[in-house]
């Protein structure tokens, strides 16, 4: 089923308080909705990821994503921001938690809302999702080949992320990961540690790996982009949710 919706962009609370620019967009009706939050990729709060945004508002879902770099660069291209970002190390894994933890609790205030909420991820963002579900009480989390969870970025990378194994027990909720078999980061091998590493504290969580498929498949404006890899990805996240968000 497809639902009519409307999108809109807002300003919400983040950590401590901060008012950041946001993107909802919400099925049209009475509901009651669960709700996602969508956390970008590392190029930033782009027209391809609000277009997952609304993805979700289509399938059934309030969904919404805080621009992570609105504090670095506010009114600026996603291109800039990204770059502002950047430049100052990433974003700080505690401003990351705070602005979630003010992006769910907008979610869950919405009159529609049923009062779950699942979170989901791409690249660095899949990263920060695995963080958010670690830190914050949340339904249902969906890390898209989030790199630096097992190892920390080599020296030189642009950004700052320090290992998240050792927050394996802290996992509040389902995971669901989708990984490429042809991906560096993460590599089969570190999604063999993280696997490894949450069966040994008995959590709830999938993974799927696809071949032929690298970094960012999920990307159709992209040159990784994998069709067969994302439609298989689509297919598992839908039903992820649809089991622990209830719509």
């Amino acid at each position: 089923m497809t639902y009519d919706m409307k999108a809109e962009t807002i300003t919400i609370a983040g950590y401590g308080g901060d008012g950041i620019e946001a993107y909802l967009a919400q099925p049209l009706g009475e509901g009651p909705y669960g709700g996602v939050v969508v956390i970008h990729h590392m190029p930033g709060y782009d027209r391809a990821t609000k277009e997952i945004v609304r993805r979700f508002a289509a399938g059934g879902y309030l969904a919404l994503m805080p621009n992570l770099y609105h504090r670095e660069a506010p009114g600026a291209s996603p291109d800039d921001a990204a770059a502002a970002a950047r430049a100052r190390g990433g974003v700080p894994d505690a401003r990351l938690v705070g602005d979630v933890e003010g992006a769910v609790r907008h979610l869950k205030a919405v009159p529609t809302a049923s009062g779950k909420v699942g979170c989901i991820g791409y690249c660095s963002g899949g990263r920060q999702t695995f963080l958010a579900a670690c830190s914050l009480k949340l339904d249902a989390a969906v890390d898209c080949y989030g790199g630096g969870v097992v190892n920390a970025p080599p020296p030189g990378f642009p950004v700052q992320m320090p290992s998240l194994l050792d927050r394996a027990k802290d996992l509040s909720c389902p995971l669901l990961g989708l990984f490429g078999d042809e991906d560096k980061s993460p590599s089969p091998e570190e999604v063999a540690i993280l696997d490894k590493e949450l069966a040994a504290h008995g959590k709830t969580y999938e993974f799927h790996s696809f071949p032929d498929a690298g970094h960012g498949f999920f990307g159709a404006d992209r040159p990784s982009y994998r069709v067969a890899a994302a439609l298989a990805g689509w297919e598992k996240v839908n039903e992820f949710f649809a089991r622990h968000l209830g719509t």
